[in-house]
């Protein structure tokens, strides 16, 4: 019996958007009127490689039990006595309201397992204020925006790992590996992506040749590496600039592109190494950290350079000067043609995977916050010094950290960029997205 996921939350927070978007299809209703949800409807959907059943439920809202609101809550009520895992949606658009607050409560007291999700957190300010759910004392939200598709990668991840695990899956070890990792290949037209997918494949999979945009839909595929380690690959469609991008079905070819980027564990990018890094390639790389997955760059072509040694040179020089927030990249010369490499890049990919999950206990990063903060101290914010007290590690994939403190929320960048710095080399986090959160803690004698 497949393991229940059931969707739960007030009124138009975006319930039945989240449903359609794990699903992966168009399947509930979606509109900007409250209620349009009134069954229990179900999916049966694959999150991380594990089969599970979405559940979208209707808002739950106070009312009498004998009124259309109250016989869908009590619909909710059920859904939630059924499921393996409950999903509690809120919007952070709008802000935490009483029914939010309220619904938290009732759901602690149901003592079923609970994963909060901030809705809508699309963009800084969305991500911004996803922080405020902090307010409900159910946890770490997860901040997604259902509508766009950001953070759904990440929710999946975690909603996989919460569910109960099946008698007959085989434990994961630390890389993960009773599940496929999934890989995206990406990078901008031509740039070898789909002759890098057949080279690693083994076959001719897929359509390559010398003109530019062969690759119009993501393409998924399944092998297993040099080491038996199952992957599942996806070519993707050629990432231009964004006011090149004309045709329709171009558009949609790249929507898929970026989709299957926000799906993907880790990425790697293909960069052309006889035409050098573009300030295109630098762009997906940006958008990659972004996105929060890890990420090996690899240099296509690499047997028609001619002066190895000058271009290597010329691309550690331009990832220095343009991509410093991804310091340590692994970056892998390779041949698709002849296969050089091609062992080397699947090593890579599975280091910066250990790296992208890697978590450090609190006892060290605390030892090694209380140094950081001697040896530069936070400074002075209107006038007054920051008091950053501790820092822990919420969660990984990427590595995320949380910095508490009376005011920490303005720290400014250049010292919040220090400890990013200092973070990556101390523990050894090459190459991958970091995050830091910083919260203020209030103060009880501010106002005595």
């Amino acid at each position: 019996m497949l393991p229940t996921v059931a969707i739960v939350g007030r009124p138009n927070v975006g319930k039945s958007t989240l449903f359609n978007r794990l699903a992966g299809r168009r399947l509930a209703i979606v509109d900007d009127t409250p209620g349009v949800t009134r069954d229990r409807k179900t999916a049966p959907a694959r999150l991380r490689g594990r089969d599970v059943l979405l559940m979208d439920t209707a808002g739950l809202e106070e009312a009498p039990p004998e009124t259309i609101p109250g016989r869908m809550r009590a619909q909710s009520e059920r859904a939630v006595a059924d499921a393996d895992l409950i999903v509690f949606v809120v919007d952070v658009q709008s802000g935490l309201t009483p029914a939010d607050h309220h619904f938290a409560d009732w759901l602690r007291r149901q003592g079923r397992p609970l994963l909060l999700v901030a809705n809508k957190s699309e963009g800084r300010a969305g991500a911004a204020a996803a922080m405020e759910a902090y307010a409900l004392g159910l946890g770490d939200p997860v901040a997604v925006s259902a509508e766009h598709g950001e953070g759904i990668a990440a929710l999946m991840a975690e909603i996989a790992d919460r569910l109960p695990a099946p008698s007959d899956e085989v434990e994961e070890g630390e890389a993960g590996v009773a599940r496929p990792l999934r890989l995206a290949i990406v990078g901008r037209p031509n740039a070898g992506k789909s002759t890098l997918v057949n080279r690693l494949l083994g076959e001719d999979r897929m359509l390559t040749g010398p003109e530019p945009g062969l690759t119009r839909d993501a393409v998924e595929s399944e092998f297993r590496d040099a080491d038996g380690k199952r992957v599942l690959i996806v070519d993707t469609a050629g990432l231009r600039k964004r006011a090149r991008i004309e045709a329709r079905l171009e558009k949609a070819a790249v929507g898929a592109a970026i989709e299957s980027l926000r799906m993907a564990e880790m990425v790697v990018l293909a960069v052309d190494a006889v035409e050098g890094i573009h300030e295109q390639d630098l762009q997906i790389a940006r958008l990659v950290e972004r996105e929060g997955r890890g990420i090996v760059l690899a240099l296509t072509k690499w047997d028609a350079v001619e002066d190895r040694e000058a271009a290597r040179r010329r691309i550690a020089d331009r990832l220095q000067t343009s991509l410093a927030q991804l310091k340590g990249i692994a970056v892998v010369p390779l041949s698709s043609h002849t296969g050089v490499g091609i062992e080397k890049l699947m090593r890579a990919v599975w280091t910066a995977y250990e790296v992208w999950n890697r978590r450090v206990p609190t006892g060290e990063i605390n030892r090694w916050f209380d140094a950081a903060l001697s040896r530069h101290p936070p400074p002075l914010v209107d006038g007054k010094r920051l008091k950053l007290r501790y820092m822990t590690q919420a969660k990984a994939r990427p590595p995320t950290f949380v910095v508490f403190g009376t005011r920490a929320e303005a720290t400014p960048e250049d010292w919040r960029r220090y400890l990013a710095n200092g973070l990556r080399e101390s523990f050894g986090l090459p190459g991958t997205p970091i995050r830091i959160e910083f919260r203020g803690t209030t103060n009880p004698y501010a106002d005595s």
